[in-house]
């Protein structure tokens, strides 16, 4: 049986937990996944230019994230985690993905880049 995308979004949509088999993933068993310590990252955007495809700075920070765990190939995401000048980006579990990224306290971060923000009192 050939391959549907838009069979594989759909059944993809519905899915509340990325165990790294779907078929939107490739069908494969994902083990690890990548991951941006934003509180340690200096926005240098070597990440980005290596694998455009995985990581994006965020315009509010001016920091790396990954934006999607599929954009490049595994060897093109560990290339871009070795010029990390910072040693900011990580593999790791897929079932650790969200916990991660609730311990970001994004409030608390200055921006890269853009002027200090200013209390008003």
């Amino acid at each position: 049986m050939a391959f549907d995308p838009l069979s594989a979004y759909i059944q993809f949509e519905d899915i509340t937990k990325i165990t790294g088999f779907e078929a939107v993933l490739g069908g494969e068993l994902i083990q690890k996944a990548v991951w941006v310590d934003e509180a340690t990252c200096i926005g240098c955007k070597y990440c980005v230019h290596v694998a455009s495809n995985t990581f994006v700075v965020d315009d509010a920070y001016g920091r790396s994230r990954a934006l999607r765990q599929n954009g490049d190939s595994v060897d093109i995401i560990q290339e871009a985690i070795d010029t990390c000048p910072v040693d900011c980006i990580h593999w790791v579990g897929f079932e650790d993905l969200e916990r991660l990224d609730k311990s970001l306290n994004r409030n608390s971060f200055q921006s890269l880049g853009k002027l200090p923000k200013m209390s008003k009192h």
